[in-house]
């Protein structure tokens, strides 16, 4: 019995329209939309039609076959002309900054800041019990340095009252570290290139001999004031005197009461006479330019140098005395500090640490060294 050809009508059927589909001209369509027409070769029902959702499958090429749009070059791409609003392009190492990473920068300064403040502020607090042993510019001086602490209840009324006359009248009765009117007439005169027509405050020479540095630079002088009022507002005034003179420079290296009065009068600090404390107020402006005398106190012979003496003389024989006589006499001017006692009300704890009763080795040594000419 003979079989019937298969019927491919509906296959060739199928194929023409994915040829109409894939947008073939009619005379490229093939003739397998006619009954009859011959089997499409090489191709399934299942591989002819493309599935729901998917793209037509391309055309075979043999390899090494390109084709001719291919093989053209690509035209170069236009390029912008460089102009002011032209931005360059961002550097993969450098991401823009989003507002969420900006935040997080300002956080994590404002962090800094605030705990810098506060371990500034416990520094200048602890002042009030502690007393370090070097300063900034004992460090920036360099060694050897000369210096031994004292306690003010073994320092003689009469060089506190000098000191208070010459340098800060009103350091026991001020609110702060200076008056805004002294600030004004500092400012006008920076400004002018004019001579600070006030001075510096004990308060201000105490955090400028602490933290800071020598120049007049404005930056010194902004945080200066800063630490200064923040210093007179946490430390009694009678503290911030006994940590100026502890740390008061009085010659090359040499700082400190205790170490000054050995090195030129032999004696301690609580026999100072007023004499002596005056010319000592006079060492302060200028102490690299202070020598001691071969015999002993301050060198005032015709090698001293001419401005550090007329500073000294000037000091000890008419600013000091009539300063302290203005202010009511030596009692009532350390009385603005609290201070109503003696240095002799202490003699029982002369032989405590903190009483400076004998000559500091440091201090034997620089006299021997100065002796010496080395």
């Amino acid at each position: 019995m003979r079989s019937e050809p298969p019927n491919h009508s509906w296959q060739a059927a199928r194929t023409g329209r994915i040829e109409a589909q894939r947008g073939l001209p009619p005379e490229d369509q093939g003739d397998y939309g006619h009954p009859g027409a011959p089997e499409p070769q090489g191709a399934w029902p299942d591989e002819t039609a493309p599935a729901r959702g998917r793209r037509p499958r391309r055309d075979k090429r043999p390899r090494g076959v390109v084709p001719a749009s291919a093989s053209a070059p690509a035209p170069a791409p236009r390029s912008r002309p460089a102009g002011r609003d032209q931005q360059p392009a961002a550097s993969a190492s450098a991401p823009p900054a989003t507002p969420r990473r900006r935040r997080k920068i300002l956080k994590r300064v404002t962090v800094s800041v605030a705990v810098l403040l506060v371990v500034q502020f416990l520094s200048v607090l602890s002042y009030n019990w502690f007393t370090p042993p070097r300063t900034s510019y004992m460090f920036q001086s360099g060694e050897p340095i000369v210096y031994q602490y004292v306690s003010i209840d073994h320092i003689s009324r009469f060089t506190l009252a000098a000191t208070i006359a010459h340098e800060d009248e009103q350091l026991g009765t001020r609110v702060g570290a200076f008056t805004w009117e002294e600030l004004t007439q500092r400012a006008e005169a920076w400004q002018k290139g004019e001579k600070d027509p006030s001075g510096s405050t004990i308060p201000q020479q105490l955090v400028k001999n602490i933290y800071l540095w020598p120049s007049q630079d404005p930056v010194r002088k902004g945080l200066e004031a800063g630490l200064a009022t923040e210093m007179s507002l946490t430390v009694p005034a009678k503290r911030v005197l006994e940590l100026y003179l502890n740390y008061a420079q009085f010659a090359p290296k040499l700082y400190g009461i205790c170490a000054a009065s050995w090195y030129y009068f032999n004696s301690p600090p609580w026999a100072m006479t007023e004499h002596q404390a005056g010319q000592l107020m006079g060492v302060l402006p200028l102490p690299e330019r202070v020598r001691r005398a071969p015999e002993g106190g301050i060198d005032l012979g015709p090698s001293a140098d001419p401005l550090a003496w007329d500073l000294i003389n000037g000091a000890a024989n008419v600013w000091v005395p009539r300063q302290i006589e203005g202010m009511g006499g030596w009692q009532a001017t350390v009385a603005t500090v609290g201070i109503t006692d003696l240095a002799s009300d202490h003699a029982a704890d002369r032989n405590s640490g903190d009483s400076c009763s004998t000559m500091p080795a440091a201090v034997s040594k620089r006299i021997a060294e100065d002796a010496a000419g080395t």
